[in-house]
C-alpha cells in the first residue's frame, strides 16, 4: 500500500467489498479513534518520558494535587480515574518507590489506605502540567470549535457504555 493512502479509508472499502456495508462506518470509526488514541499517547509520553511518569501515574498525581490534604483513599482514587483497583495499586506503588506518594494509614480509620502527595511529587506533577499543557492540550490538532464537539461525540459514545457524562464546559 502506498505511503499516500489512508489505510482506514483502504479498510472501509475492504469492508464494504466484503459486503459487511452496515459495518463499514463503525470500523472506520473505531479505527480512527484507536490511531488517534496512539498518536495523542506518542506526544503525551513525548512530555512524560523524561519526567519517567506514564499518563496514568500522571493522572493520580494530578488527581492527589487538586485535593486540598494532598491525600485520598485508594478506593476513591480508583473510582474517579475510573480504574480496576489493581491499576491503581500498582500506578501507587510505583509513585511511591519514585518517592512521589506515600501510602498512609487513616487516623479515625486505620483500615483506610491513603495515598498522599509528597513535595518531590507536587514538583512533577506541575512540571508534567505545563509540559502537557504546552505542547498537547492547548493544541490537540484541530480547531476549538471542533474540539468541543469531539468531545460532545465521545461523551454520547461514553453514556451509551454506561458513563455518567455531563456536557463539556466550554472556553470562553
Amino acid at each position: 500500500m502506498a505511503a499516500d493512502r489512508d489505510p482506514i479509508h483502504e479498510a472501509h472499502g475492504q469492508w464494504t467489498r466484503h459486503g459487511w456495508d452496515d459495518a463499514a462506518d463503525g470500523m472506520a470509526m473505531v479505527t480512527s479513534v484507536v490511531r488517534v488514541q496512539q498518536l495523542l499517547m506518542e506526544r503525551i509520553d513525548a512530555v512524560l518520558r523524561p519526567l519517567d511518569l506514564t499518563f496514568a501515574r500522571y493522572e493520580v498525581l494530578r488527581l492527589l494535587s487538586f485535593v486540598q490534604s494532598g491525600s485520598m483513599p485508594m478506593t476513591r482514587l480508583g473510582s474517579l480515574l475510573q480504574v480496576h483497583p489493581t491499576s491503581v495499586t500498582s500506578a501507587v506503588e510505583r509513585l511511591v518507590r519514585q518517592g512521589y506518594v506515600e501510602r498512609l494509614r487513616r487516623e479515625d480509620d486505620r483500615r483506610v489506605i491513603l495515598a498522599a502527595l509528597t513535595d518531590a511529587g507536587r514538583d512533577v506533577v506541575e512540571r508534567a502540567t505545563l509540559g502537557l499543557n504546552r505542547d498537547v492540550f492547548e493544541r490537540p490538532g484541530i480547531p476549538t470549535a471542533d474540539v468541543l464537539r469531539l468531545t460532545e461525540l465521545l461523551g454520547e459514545l461514553r453514556s451509551a457504555a454506561g458513563d455518567h457524562v455531563v456536557a463539556p464546559a466550554t472556553s470562553g
